[in-house]
């Protein structure tokens, strides 16, 4: 079980192309805080190291989207994977 399996349960519940969600509404999602490191774009880049596994590429992957942080920092665009 994963820390972001909520996350991954929200996407799949979604049917839009795309959305964006603030860090609050992901933390919402997920019942805890985001950490530090999700304030980074590396972090969330589903494309960038593939090879690297980490639970919220993972979980967004296995929900059908990537992720990629907006500029402002404080919000993640969703893109419905093809």
């Amino acid at each position: 079980m994963s820390d972001y399996d909520g996350l991954r349960d929200y996407l799949k519940g979604k049917t839009v192309p795309e959305f964006v969600l603030s860090f609050d509404e992901i933390e919402e999602i997920i019942g805890a805080a985001l950490p530090r490191a999700a304030h980074r774009a590396s972090w969330w880049d589903t494309l960038r190291s593939p090879q690297e596994k980490m639970p919220q590429r993972e979980a967004c992957l296995a929900g059908g989207y990537v992720a990629t942080r907006m500029p402002d920092g404080r919000t993640v665009r969703f893109r419905r994977m093809r």
